[in-house]
């Protein structure tokens, strides 16, 4: 595999950080502040009655308040990334970014606190305090030795778990993968000989783990910059280090790694070299961790063993290590029963149930991604991926039961399996969607043609699509004016990309003759057609789709949807009949729903509703969704008797005539499908849970509903997704970004179609 591709520019991050709202944080209100009543009960007076609650019994705090599910980030900035020490204000992206992760993963509601000092005795009385407002304490980005000394002294002074996430976070995901790749190669922990090399923080907490798990202390060596840390060493000593020196005549790497089973890199680029991964036991097992650049890549590897299992901290390589794996879902089960702290046996709990689950078939909502390869443990596949929806309901169950079991749950679970189910409800399991598709693409990557080659976003979006790996870009356009953009721009006029221009095209003839073939009794000249394929972008980019030079197309950032789809159809032939439709993903609210027709049908009939609703069926399963379809209208079951909700009753009729395999029914409110009371309204309501799938009664409400939702209801929207063409095309709304336009190729790419 090439090195990875840096997938950004810096203006992209910068624009990213900047754009609309500063930064990736704000703060949203959980009750009404609508009304005098309202303020009065969130504030004086009715604030005073949960006051003298809790002063009455703190515990009530996380009854009254948000304290049971918000986390202080915490960092000084003395370890950032692997920027270095650049100080507390420079860290504070990181620390927003690690608070959106523990959201977006586990539900926790976090706050970033940068700590302007680098002595660790004014860190910790700055934390300490920190107690009543925070339910758990996640330190970050703190240099060694210092935040050994910083952790070890808030978890003796605070009552609430502390956890530094570049120690314990890497350490349980690489005991994770450890326990599947003993398991595979027919080891023992108790019987292995493990080398770290790396003696900073992550390295010494990763040793200290799988020691709690059961490596001996004598069958480990520990390394460092000056070589092997051996009993006796007196140079570039501490008392972390110390505690894992080793009577061992080894004194390098080399001699170290010499018959080791298992290398763990937490060090350089480069440290691990082919021939001491030659001098290592059958079948090693080589965790090289090192970012940006692992101390080995599995290409070198490769070429010496070909019985090597190996691990990463790249997400572009098998068994990537990452800790978003870990930390969310640790202080989300520690969060739930309250703990006092997150100790060993939760830290292993959490590596034992990675484990397990890896060792699980892959749910279809990952699956669906990867087609004909989908993931199976074995050596290519010991840890789950990111976006596996099954790591919410898993992980943080395993994580609170071991702290009930060791005595630091202040409130434990009863009915675990009832949490469970709370937990999935807590996030969309189907969040991932995008993801999984860019993974797919990435691995059978296209030809993807930007129609509208010649503007700014295109150029750029093109570009992050080629070097994010999702395919092969395609401009449209005249290359001196592609390439003038881009010097204008700030980009490379000199980057190689591939551009084609309709005026000059050798094939212009043979479509022509193709549209001509089409269009000829459509009221188009022969002249007409050549004037299109050679000076319609639209045309010519869906010709060369049709006619096999590309795979995929998007366009609309300089026309009208409706213009855009008009051009298209004019060369691509509709799938089966149905004609195309759009749809729409609107993901709010921590849940995902396919909103459908946005984009084609104007004023649909009841065969034209049905039509729609078995299509956006189909693309709900081929995105993982089992879809559960609600048709909408202004009333429910019959409440009112105008003409739409009539249209829409007899389009159920025509649904239950063609005997569909998908759970349905209409006419229903919105509030309605989504509502999880329906079943008590409603009990004759065919749809066993709320609705995934909306079908709307017409255009205008479609566009309306989501344009609100995407500008006041702050939802994110994928879309809308045109499928039903024979071949694939995306049309994105003309205030498009780059990033919305690198989706679209990629979706364009994936072919919701297929």
């Amino acid at each position: 595999m090439s090195k990875k591709r840096r997938q950004f520019t810096d203006e992209e991050a910068l624009l990213f950080h900047s754009e609309g709202k500063p930064g990736k944080l704000e703060i949203h209100a959980t009750k009404p502040m609508a009304t005098q009543r309202d303020l009065s009960l969130a504030y004086s007076p009715g604030v005073a009655v949960p006051v003298r609650a809790i002063a009455e019994n703190p515990d009530s705090a996380y009854d009254f308040t948000a304290k049971g599910n918000m986390v202080a980030v915490v960092s000084n900035g003395t370890a950032i990334l692997g920027l270095g020490n650049l100080g507390a204000l420079a860290s504070k992206p990181v620390m927003e970014g690690k608070a959106v992760l523990f959201k977006r993963f586990a539900d926790v509601d976090s706050i970033d606190l940068e700590i302007d000092s680098e002595d660790a005795d004014a860190v910790v009385n700055a934390v300490r305090y920190l107690g009543p407002s925070f339910g758990g304490i996640n330190l970050e980005d703190i240099k060694a030795p210092e935040c050994f000394m910083i952790e070890s002294r808030l978890r003796e002074l605070m009552d609430i778990p502390v956890f530094h996430d570049d120690q314990h976070g890497t350490a349980i995901i690489t005991a994770a993968g450890l326990i599947n790749a003993l398991y595979l190669t027919d080891r023992k922990i108790e019987d292995i000989k493990v080398v770290v090399n790396g003696a900073g923080s992550a390295g010494i907490a990763c040793l200290e783990l799988i020691k709690a798990m059961g490596l001996p202390h004598d069958n480990a060596l520990l390394c460092d910059t000056k070589g092997v840390i051996y009993a006796g060493r007196e140079e570039g000593m501490n008392q972390w280090k110390s505690a894992h020196a080793a009577k061992t005549d080894a004194r390098t790497l080399e001699e170290a790694v010499a018959g080791a089973d298992v290398f763990l890199g937490l060090s350089v680029k480069g440290a691990l070299t082919p021939k001491m991964v030659e001098s290592m036991a059958d079948k090693p097992i080589i965790f090289a961790m090192a970012n940006p650049d692992p101390e080995i890549t599995p290409e070198e590897v490769a070429q010496v063993r070909d019985d090597a299992i190996m691990a990463t901290g790249r997400s572009d390589y098998p068994n990537q290590v990452n800790n978003v794996l870990g930390f969310p879902y640790i202080f989300r089960g520690a969060l739930d029963v309250r703990a006092t702290s997150i100790n060993e046996d939760m830290k292993i709990a959490c590596a034992e149930a990675l484990a397990a689950l890896a060792r699980e078939d892959v749910p279809d909502e990952v699956a669906a991604a990867y087609q004909s390869e989908r993931p199976r443990f074995g050596p290519q596949y010991i840890i789950p991926v990111p976006f596996d929806p099954r790591l919410i309901r898993e992980i943080p169950p395993a994580v609170a039961k071991a702290a009930m079991d060791s005595g630091v749950a202040r409130q434990p679970i009863v009915d675990m399996e009832g949490y469970k189910n709370r937990l999935s409800a807590r996030l969309n399991p189907t969040a991932g969607t995008l993801q999984v598709i860019m993974d797919k693409v990435q691995r059978d990557p296209k030809r993807v043609v930007f129609a509208e080659g010649e503007e700014e976003r295109v150029i750029r979006a093109a570009i992050a699509f080629r070097d994010s790996g999702l395919g092969h870009p395609i401009l449209v356009g005249r290359e001196d004016q592609i390439r003038e953009t881009m010097k204008q721009t700030g980009l490379d006029p000199n980057t190689q990309i591939d551009i084609r221009n309709a005026r000059t095209w050798p094939k212009s003839d043979a479509y022509t003759d193709f549209l001509y073939e089409k269009l000829q009794r459509k009221g188009y000249l022969y002249r007409d057609c050549y004037r299109l394929a050679t000076n319609d972008r639209n045309v010519f980019s869906a010709l060369m789709v049709q006619e096999g030079d590309a795979d995929a197309m998007v366009t609309g950032v300089t026309r009208t949807y409706s213009v855009a789809l008009e051009d298209v159809r004019r060369v691509i032939d509709d799938q089966d009949g149905r004609g195309p439709i759009g749809v729409t993903l609107v993901v709010a609210g921590g849940r995902t729903v396919i909103v459908s027709d946005t984009n084609v049908h104007e004023m649909p009939t009841p065969e034209d509703l049905a039509n729609v609703a078995e299509q956006t069926a189909e693309v709900a399963r081929r995105l993982g969704y089992e879809p559960r379809v609600a048709l909408l209208a202004n009333s429910s079951f019959g409440t009112h008797t105008h003409e739409r909700p009539r249209t829409v009753r007899d389009a159920v009729r025509i649904l239950d005539e063609r005997r569909v395999d998908f759970e349905y029914d209409g006419e229903m409110a919105a509030d309605v499908a989504l509502s999880g009371e329906t079943q008590a309204l409603y009990p004759f309501c065919r749809l066993t849970e709320p609705a995934n799938v909306l079908i709307m009664p017409a255009i205008h409400a479609a566009s309306i509903s989501t344009k609100l939702l995407r500008v006041l209801g702050g939802s994110t929207l994928i879309g809308p997704l045109l499928v039903g063409l024979k071949k694939p095309v995306q049309i994105v709304p003309m205030t498009a970004t780059v990033s919305d336009l690198v989706n679209m190729a990629a979706l364009a790419a994936y072919n919701l179609d297929k």
